[in-house]
């Protein structure tokens, strides 16, 4: 079966080159479990620090299978969970040197594109949050002053009104909208694929078609061999509860996507994002798109829960939830009500329990796990393989004391409470969102209720 995702069909004939899988007994210094951005950024940092490094990555499927190959593209220097009110004076001290670490990865990535000759469409143009709602408005105008309290000024973000926005993009209903600089867009499965070809050529080996069964003492095993290692990465993001032990570590949560055909440039003179800005708007259940590098506008919207944590890649096109992201995307880019939809896909992101992503080394069990980025991890990915691989080799680096180090994620509550939790907060969410859209206000008691669940 085809992937339907426009990324990976654009890949072309490239994207039909596999990999052998793990065949036999192998011993190496790192074992990495997954080769999407976590455990590829993870692996390319190892190989800079100590180029002698023995280092291997065991895929299930294939390189960038998972978000790495089918998310929005947006590399946003913002990271889910962090709060820089929260906690005392040096946890807001390390929590801002934290953000501004996320800042600087968005432009790390182009620098490795640049370095690596990577060609992954990169575009450092902003992102657009879209008051399409008053109650939008007040909650952006708000995380404006956030912001500001916190020491970042225009060069980091600013307030567009109406008339301004309308000189980046023409949006049905906008009453104007936050414009974050910290944020490039890319194509992701041209960033994943060229990622594992840098390491590679540094002497990481990556075995696709080789999913762990166990993940013991000293060794990774699959169906056909084992891998050992002194140390283990778990980099599986919204697949992590397939792996034994791991199924309530994180849970996967599915976004849905769609592609245009290649647009007029008429069209696009109408709609504008001359400088590939990233939008989307401000509800709840978050919506994002971008202007592909061939002119298209690719444009998601997030996520259902199923049974189990079963992560699913494969949709019926009927599927509801493509019916919903259209609508969605034709109500705040008018100018696309004609245009064609070609591709339709979706997959899953990885949530932890407090939305809060983790970076996690246990040096006595050689044990390490990186993600959770709630569909944040372009970017926030870069900074975790950095840091992981500062805490592996014992690199005393300006991510040495991150609040991304962690000593685990907590764990979500058993089926079929977990279930029940995700998908009723999913859909306080989705009432919230209509009602603010409609002009009305919502319950308050209701607004802390979701707020409790979901950090905002």
């Amino acid at each position: 079966m085809s992937d339907p995702c426009y990324w990976q069909q654009d890949l072309g004939a490239h994207s039909q080159q596999r990999r052998p899988p793990l065949g036999a007994d192998a011993i190496v210094d790192v074992a990495i479990v997954g080769a999407g951005y976590s455990g590829l950024w993870t692996a390319y940092y190892l190989k800079r620090i100590d180029p002698a490094l023995r280092v291997a990555i065991l895929e299930a499927e294939h390189v960038g299978f998972g978000a790495s190959g089918r998310n929005g593209g947006w590399c946003l220097g913002l990271l889910a969970g962090l709060d820089l009110d929260a906690g005392d004076d040096r946890e807001r001290a390390v929590a801002l040197r934290l953000q501004r670490q996320l800042f600087d990865a968005v432009n790390e990535v182009g620098r490795v594109c640049a370095r690596e000759d990577i060609d992954a469409d990169y575009r450092r143009g902003g992102s657009l949050r879209l008051a399409t709602a008053p109650a939008f408005e007040t909650e952006l105008r708000s995380e404006v002053e956030y912001w500001r309290r916190h020491g970042f000024g225009e060069a980091d973000l600013r307030w567009l009104d109406g008339d301004t926005l309308r000189e980046r993009v023409r949006v049905g209903g906008a009453r104007g909208a936050l414009f974050f600089e910290h944020c490039a867009a890319l194509h992701p499965a041209k960033l994943v694929q060229g990622l594992a070809r840098a390491i590679e050529a540094q002497g990481t080996t990556i075995f696709e078609n080789s999913r762990v069964k166990g993940i013991e003492a000293g060794r990774l095993r699959t169906a056909h061999g084992s891998l050992r290692a002194e140390c283990r990465v778990i980099a599986t993001e919204g697949f992590t509860p397939s792996l034994a032990g791991h199924a309530r570590s994180l849970i996967p949560i599915h976004s849905m996507m769609v592609a245009t055909e290649p647009l007029s440039e008429s069209t696009w003179d109408e709609i504008g994002l001359t400088q590939r800005e990233t939008f989307g708007d401000a509800r709840r259940i978050v919506t994002y798109g971008q202007r592909t590098a061939d002119g298209r506008v690719a444009f998601g919207g997030r996520g259902r829960y199923y049974y189990g944590s079963k992560a699913r890649t494969h949709f019926d096109p009927d599927d509801a939830g493509f019916n919903h992201v259209e609508a969605t995307l034709f109500a705040l880019l008018p100018a696309l009500r004609d245009v064609a939809i070609t591709h339709r896909w979706g997959g899953p992101l990885g949530v932890p329990r407090d939305f809060r992503p983790r970076v996690i080394f246990d040096r006595e069990r050689g044990l390490a796990q990186l993600g959770g980025y709630v569909g944040e991890g372009v970017a926030a990915s870069n900074l975790a393989g950095r840091t992981l691989a500062d805490a592996i080799l014992g690199e005393e680096s300006e991510r040495s004391a991150s609040a991304l180090l962690s000593p685990g994620f907590p764990r979500w509550e058993p089926e079929p409470l977990r279930w029940l939790a995700a998908n009723a907060v999913r859909g306080l969410g989705d009432a919230l969102d209509r009602r603010e859209l409609a002009g009305r206000t919502p319950p308050k008691l209701a607004q802390r209720l979701y707020a409790r669940f979901v950090p905002r």
